[in-house]
């Protein structure tokens, strides 16, 4: 992650609030404008549809008061013009049984009667040729409308009212009734549009539609195709088809009528049984509300802007004055920390904490150069004293090696009987000092490593080694003897052909440390077994002895300088330095590798790993 400046950080979280906000602030200022829009304009909807079909209604209701005020011995037809119906029949009892008309059925059983209905064509003939004409619509394809193999409309809705006239016996003796035909009945549309949008228009457009649909086909609308043209035949969209007339529910959403997007609203048409026959819809055009959202949004949104540009400056400002301390602090602990104890900061700010947090670390400066400066007094008589100590244990270790050397020899020959025979007891006393020695020799030779690597003279000098044959097995032989007194078996199943490049005689002292190790802590007649693994670019070495399974405080303690282990299993004390598996891990780790400990159920597992080709 790229890492940035304290005051790029005050300033960007000081913007990302704003922005939080300032997007908040925007949405919500987006869902309340749309809301209050879209609310506004579905209860226009709303209200216009109910007013629309008031005037429809208001239609059967004229129809019924001019019914009220004739006469059937007057001239039907003069009767017909006053009124303003497109069709006005007396029928007698003898035609009851032939009227087609539900409502004038209805009308029969002594019930005056009005409501809409379907006129088939044969009816619309029989009444008035013109009529047929009138009513006959030729459907035009329309996108979006449901598939229909008809091309011409030959059936009319009608807005029909029926009155019975009763004889002196209070039967129905006749009965009259009269109506409107709704297809191509612009005077009902515009009347309706005339009463709720006043012939308002927006950017030249109608501010409203109204249209009475048959079925699903425009009858009578005042939407205007592209061509200026009312969009008779044209139809309605299948998702609103099954929605009002299949499923007879009120249909409120945006539509494209025609040309436009408008805010809709459809409602199924019934006759007098109940039955959807049509549908009657309004529409306001959506763009004065769209436009009207927009120019609100823009508004808020140009308040918000020069808020947040306003909130941004006192950022930048902000972040400025709070940084510029905890920046002067930064620089001086960058520089305190490369050394420059005498750095100070620049004091005084105008916020008493931070002026205090100044004061303090210029007070712990202070005493850090102090402490610093008697420090490096000390670290120097250290380094002269520690460097005295290495040169004398370097010197005594060189000393005792070279006087080691010919004792343990002829200690080794004497106990072998090359200069004589020996007794029992003489021979178990020099096994006592062969031991002794052999032990004095390890000290002396960990003394001598260890003063190398104090002195960081741990050098490495590379070259071809085959891993059994120049190390394990020297290792085996050497500590052969010592083994087979305890009764211990070592299993040697290394690799043979396992070769590396790296320096032979670090490596022997590794591997002798391991396996002496694993002779003074096994258990008596107990076994070791030494392994090896291929793993690529790594070798792999296990040595394995049977012994208590060590703890988890043995395991942190193992690799410590000064640091061994209490007891053998028998609870027999083990003399050494503790030196031994320190210097193992810094040889380990300076060919590239590491060791590790693990403990079994029976015994101990000492594995290291080395890079194959290790380099001068």
């Amino acid at each position: 992650m790229k890492n940035r400046s304290l005051r790029t950080n005050i300033l960007f979280s000081f913007l990302a609030v704003i922005a939080i906000l300032g997007l908040f602030k925007v949405f919500m200022g987006y869902y309340v404008i749309n809301h209050y829009v879209v609310e506004s304009a579905q209860t226009q909807v709303k209200n216009t549809l109910s007013t629309a079909r008031s005037v429809l209604n208001g239609e059967i209701e004229s129809i019924d008061r001019a019914f009220a005020l004739v006469s059937v011995a007057g001239n039907i037809g003069e009767i017909k013009e006053i009124i303003g119906l497109d069709y006005l029949y007396v029928t007698g009892q003898d035609k009851f049984d032939s009227v087609q008309s539900e409502i004038v059925r209805e009308a029969i059983k002594g019930n005056a009667t009005g409501g809409l209905r379907i006129i088939g064509e044969a009816e619309l003939i029989s009444m008035n040729h013109a009529l047929f004409d009138q009513s006959r619509i030729t459907l035009k394809k329309t996108p979006r409308a449901r598939p229909t193999a008809d091309t011409i409309l030959t059936r009319a809705m009608a807005i029909e009212y029926a009155k019975p006239f009763f004889n002196s016996a209070g039967r129905v003796d006749h009965v009259l009734y009269g109506g409107r035909i709704i297809n191509r009945y612009f005077g009902l549309v515009d009347r309706i549009h005339d009463i709720v949008y006043e012939d308002k228009t927006y950017q030249s457009k109608p501010l409203g539609t109204v249209t009475i649909f048959l079925n699903d086909i425009r009858i009578a609308t005042n939407v205007l195709t592209r061509e200026g043209d009312r969009a008779v035949g044209t139809r309605v969209s299948e998702v609103v088809y099954r929605n009002v007339v299949e499923q007879g529910k009120t249909w409120i959403d945006r539509a494209f009528v025609v040309t436009d997007w408008y805010l809709t609203s459809y409602e199924p048409l019934r006759d007098i049984r109940g039955a959807i026959i049509g549908m009657l819809y309004v529409g306001v055009l959506e763009k004065p509300y769209t436009d009207m959202r927009r120019n609100y949004f823009f508004i808020v949104l140009c308040i918000i802007a020069g808020a947040t540009l306003l909130a941004t400056i006192l950022s930048i400002i902000l972040s400025r004055a709070v940084s510029r301390p905890l920046i002067d602090l930064v620089t001086a602990t960058e520089q305190l920390s490369q050394g420059k104890l005498g750095w100070r900061t620049s004091g005084a700010t105008r916020v008493r904490e931070v002026t205090r947090l100044l004061s303090a670390f210029d007070t712990m400066a202070q005493r850090l150069k102090e402490r610093d400066d008697s420090l490096h007094v000390t670290n120097e008589k250290l380094e002269t004293l520690n460097k005295s100590y290495l040169d004398l244990i370097g010197m005594v270790a060189h000393e005792l090696k070279g006087i080691l050397a010919s004792t343990v020899l002829n200690a080794y020959s004497l106990r072998d009987g090359f200069l004589g025979m020996l007794n029992f007891k003489q021979k178990k006393a020099l096994n006592s000092i062969a031991r002794n020695l052999d032990y004095f020799d390890a000290t002396v030779k960990n003394f001598l490593n260890l003063s190398r690597i104090e002195k960081a003279e741990l050098s490495l000098f590379p070259a071809e080694v085959k891993l059994k044959n120049d190390i394990i097995d020297a290792a085996v032989d050497a500590f052969g003897r010592q083994a087979y007194d305890k009764g211990m078996i070592i299993d040697n199943s290394v690799d043979p052909g396992l070769v590396l490049t790296a320096d032979a005689s670090l490596l022997q002292i590794v591997v002798n440390n391991l396996v002496l190790n694993a002779i003074k802590y096994g258990i008596k007649d107990g076994r070791i077994a030494i392994s090896s693994r291929d793993l690529g670019g790594m070798a792999e070495v296990t040595v394995y002895n049977d012994g208590r399974p060590l703890t988890g405080d043995d395991k942190e303690r193992l690799f410590k300088r000064f640091s061994r282990l209490a007891a053998t299993p028998e609870g027999r004390k083990v003399h050494g330095t503790g030196i031994g598996l320190f210097i193992t891990k810094e040889i380990v780790e300076k060919h590239g590798g590491a060791i590790r400990v693990e403990a079994g159920e029976k015994g101990n597992s000492f594995i290291f790993t080395v890079k194959k080709n290790i380099q001068a």
